[in-house]
């Protein structure tokens, strides 16, 4: 019922599903021509689109109508929406075009033409011209007329179009109309006033902080449920600032049953706002607030306070019982919206409280069949959080049928579940480790493919019973490998690791196959770890002197000087120089390095040579070791939540 900025939480839309819409003030122009064919009326061809060729120019020209004698209102109608089309697009019209040339004109059809699709067209206009406060004062006394209008819709919207263009100086003539229309009868008006006031919060809030009581009254009245929804929201709006005012606020409301969902669900979030900030006193009181609204007739608020009580700070296992029920209820539900809600919602519970979520796990197996592959995906998740370790395997056959059917995006997050679970249970990295291996042959982007890659580093680091078996499943993964930077990590992993395997031998025909099949880049790093096997284990270091030799005279620099740099300092036979130059570490960390040699580029002074003291020196750790950072948000944005 009412257009302009809404309040925290507003009714999904199609623009939430990742739909692009043409502006509000566009859509109703639009609408305006769905009766008739007005096209060929100006000389468009039937079909054809109205805006085909606009221009500013032309539709100033064409402007010149809105003075004519005799108005046409089809007319008049149509330039207004080329008008706004070509706002809409961001075009910029100067301040004597958008004032002479249009304003001006314009504001002479209030008196003139009484259409009620062209009187709604010049309210969209005027918002979007957004004219100087030397221009307001004309048209004012006009909106203020419409304002006292007996056409409900006339006064809706000339409140929407007065406080956009009316500054703090000149509100002050027409607040008394907007207190009125604030407890007004009609639910269109009383919301367009309370809409207009959280705009003007932003612009003039000393002036609607007066207006408490008429927005009080407003969130008690239980006849229009948008109405109360637009009142809640204000008046939390005006009460912001003092922490006490709100907490009491919340404290009387939750007292009462508020006929709105979209009101209760504010209520509900502004409630978690006040036990997060610490009220202890009132938590308890809060908390039973948050239980009963679980029994409420709207699935909407129901799964607003389920989610309320699963992110409350410091809840119980007891406590999240009974949303857990709820969220278990809507798993079966018909709608894929509230099943994907509640999977999202049982899939956070899952990473504090994994027990509690095991109750769900046979609606959570059949939800892997969803048709919906963002819910079939968490419900993935969910279920690899809460598995036992007796149900891996069962869960690997599951999801081995699962992957080819879903998007990469999808599978990133499955393989950072995967490696979370891996973790849990370290005995059961076999498996694991071989499901990956599986799935790293498949087809796949980058991406994908890294999340791989990074997962079994992980393992390798974390397990050392997965160094031989994880090592070879990314050799075998860089025989066939597209990707360059891919290959290059795992030729310097396979470097580090190898030489202390039970047998680093057979590693050494991966290794050499990427000098002869692959680019620059990866010869440059395969030369690299042949040199560390070398350095490492002396009974291969003829062999691999001989191999370094044979790259000597390769296509690309960086390939020869590594070959011959390390075929030299391992034929020295100097066992602490092949130490310091072959296999230790550097001192400080790349990304000093780095650092300090882009400050040295950037200070354009090249007199003196570059000093890697200025890098900072510190341990490095194992590159193969990070956290695990399960990716539920990612998870979120793909749900378009």
């Amino acid at each position: 019922a009412c257009s302009g900025g809404g309040p925290p939480l507003k009714p999904r839309n199609q623009e939430s599903e990742g739909l692009v819409l043409p502006p509000p003030s566009l859509s109703l122009a639009m609408a305006s021509f769905e009766k008739k064919d007005e096209d060929e009326d100006y000389g468009e061809p039937r079909g054809g689109s109205m805006f085909r060729g606009v221009d500013k120019a032309h539709v100033i020209q064409e402007a010149r109508a809105f003075n004519e004698a005799n108005v046409d209102s089809s007319r008049c109608i149509t330039i207004m929406t080329k008008l706004l089309y070509l706002l809409g697009k961001g075009e910029n019209f100067s301040s004597k075009e958008s004032t002479e040339s249009i304003f001006f004109p314009m504001t002479k059809l209030f008196l003139r033409d009484k259409d009620e699709k062209l009187r709604r067209l010049m309210y969209l206009v005027i918002k979007e011209l957004k004219p100087d406060t030397d221009c307001v004062i004309i048209v004012t006394s006009t909106l203020t007329k419409d304002m006292n209008s007996s056409n409900d819709l006339y006064r809706a919207n000339s409140i929407r179009v007065l406080c956009t263009i009316t500054d703090t100086s000149m509100l002050m003539n027409i607040e008394r109309y907007l207190k009125q229309a604030i407890v007004d009868k009609q639910p269109l008006v009383a919301s367009a006033a309370l809409v207009a006031g959280m705009k003007l919060m932003r612009t003039s809030p000393e002036v609607v902080r007066r207006w408490v009581n008429e927005v009080m009254q407003a969130v008690q009245d239980k006849t229009a449920q948008m109405v109360q929804y637009h009142a809640l929201a204000l008046m939390h709006s005006i009460k912001s600032t003092d922490k006490l005012a709100v907490s009491k606020l919340v404290s009387t409301l939750t007292k009462q049953q508020l006929k709105s969902p979209l009101a209760m669900c504010l209520l509900i979030r502004y409630t978690v706002n006040v036990i997060q900030e610490g009220n202890s006193e009132q938590a308890r009181t809060y908390y039973d607030f948050l239980e009963s609204c679980l029994r409420h007739r709207s699935e909407m608020v129901i799964f607003e306070a389920a989610r309320a009580i699963c992110q409350m700070p410091g809840v119980t296992q007891r406590e999240l019982t009974p949303a857990i029920t709820v969220l278990q209820l809507f798993l079966s539900s018909p709608k894929p919206t509230l099943r994907f809600a509640a999977v999202r919602a049982l899939n956070r519970v899952a990473m504090a409280f994994p027990l509690t979520v095991t109750t769900c796990n046979v609606d959570l197996e059949n939800m892997i069949a969803d048709s919906n592959r963002s819910i079939a995906t968490l419900a993935i998740t969910t279920l690899l959080k809460t598995g036992s370790e007796s149900s891996v395997d069962r869960l690997m056959k599951q999801i081995g049928s699962f992957m080819s059917d879903i998007a990469d995006e999808f599978k990133v997050i499955v393989v950072d579940a995967i490696r979370a679970l891996c973790l849990k249970y370290p005995q059961k990295h076999r498996i694991l480790m071989n499901f990956l291996s599986n799935v790293l042959r498949e087809e796949g982007g980058f991406e994908f493919k890294r999340s791989i890659v990074d997962t079994i580093l992980v393992l390798i680091g974390e397990i050392p019973d997965a160094v031989e078996s994880g090592l070879g499943h990314l050799c075998e993964f860089i025989e066939d490998c597209e990707f360059t930077f891919l290959s290059t990590q795992i030729l310097h992993l396979v470097g580090e690791k190898g030489p202390k395997t039970s047998a680093p031998g057979k590693y050494i025909r991966h290794i050499y196959n990427r000098i002869i099949l692959e680019n620059a880049t990866v010869r440059a790093a395969a030369v690299s770890s042949l040199a560390k096997f070398g350095a490492s284990v002396p009974s291969l270091r003829d062999s691999m002197v001989t191999l370094l030799r044979r790259c000597v005279h390769d296509a690309d620099d960086e390939v020869r000087d590594r070959s011959t740099f390390y075929a030299s300092v391992l034929s020295s036979g100097d066992e602490s120089l092949i130490k310091r130059l072959v296999t230790d570490l550097t001192p400080m960390p790349l990304s000093g390095v780095e650092k300090a040699l882009g400050e040295y580029k950037e200070s354009g002074d090249f007199s003196q040579p570059f000093n890697f003291t200025k890098a900072v020196v510190a341990p490095i750790a194992s590159p193969t070791k990070r956290k695990d950072q399960p990716k539920d948000t990612a998870m979120a944005n793909v749900g378009g939540a």
